[in-house]
């Protein structure tokens, strides 16, 4: 998501096609891989074998690509094959013209910035809701719903993972709630996770609250929906709670993010809205 909103925000400023190279999906096996065209309504063109030697010529190949992408090979990269330098804003994006490949992340709200409104018109989502979704998306409108996300899955599961990405704390979710209870009149808690038994057994909430676990697998989405339909957000360090809040349009919404969102030292200052309250 944030890589297409970049682009998308990159495609508006020079009035030009934006083209989406899915090939990295063709044997992703994490989480459901490419999903954007199917949750989301916006209209998307996806880039051929010929547009990406248009643009690209003999750089197109993925594994040339992901060579080239290493700092000291740099300067053979063609200049049409642009690089994200650092996770934090990179400036110099809005001197960019068209007829560029973007390799990246792109995780900052800095780049589309000049274009929310589009964006989030874009990532409207696709289908209607059904059954418990529909009685819980009404629930949301009628209370000061606070979505609280707990990531686990892979983070928790894959050493790899774990060391670079890490797990919020319990005392991280702790203070959260406490920060939000200061300032939200009747808070009701809707948790999400993609392991909401741990999360039963080890999060401690002395306030109304309701563990969400109808959707997983290909429906998983759907807590994103419903995120984004909250009042007030606690989120993991996950791009996938971050965006349930960021859908959020209400400029009274109150965001609570962790502060330390990699085990290491990456800069991550552009990463959250100015807005959001960081623990």
């Amino acid at each position: 998501m944030f890589q297409y909103a970049a682009g998308r925000a990159l495609s508006l400023r020079l009035n030009r096609e934006l083209t989406l190279d899915v090939s990295a999906f063709d044997n992703y096996s994490l989480h459901q891989g490419f999903e954007l065209s199917r949750v989301f309504a916006m209209s998307q063109d996806f880039a051929s074998d010929q547009d990406l030697r248009s643009v690209l010529g003999w750089q197109r190949s993925a594994l040339l690509r992901s060579v080239l992408a290493r700092r000291p090979l740099a300067a053979l990269k063609s200049q049409r094959f642009v690089t994200e330098p650092h996770f934090h804003y990179w400036a110099d994006f809005d001197k960019l013209d068209d007829n560029v490949y973007l390799s990246g992340y792109w995780q900052s709200e800095k780049y589309f910035n000049s274009v929310l409104s589009q964006i989030r018109e874009d990532f409207s989502f696709r289908l209607q809701l059904k059954g418990e979704n529909m009685a819980l998306a009404d629930r949301l409108r009628e209370t000061q719903a606070i979505s609280l996300h707990v990531r686990r899955g892979d983070y928790a599961s894959n050493p790899q993972n774990t060391s670079t990405h890490g797990l919020c704390s319990l005392d991280y979710y702790s203070a959260a709630i406490a920060r939000i209870a200061c300032y939200i009149e009747k808070p009701e808690f809707f948790i999400f996770s993609d392991d909401i038994d741990w999360v039963k057994a080890n999060l401690l909430l002395n306030y109304p609250h309701h563990f969400v676990a109808n959707n997983q697998g290909s429906a998983s989405h759907i807590d994103m929906r419903l995120m984004s339909l909250c009042r007030h957000h606690v989120i993991a360090n996950s791009s996938f709670s971050w965006w349930g809040a960021w859908l959020n349009s209400s400029a009274d919404k109150l965001v609570i993010a962790p502060r330390q969102w990699f085990t290491g030292s990456a800069d991550v200052s552009d990463l959250f809205p100015n807005n959001w309250v960081l623990l």
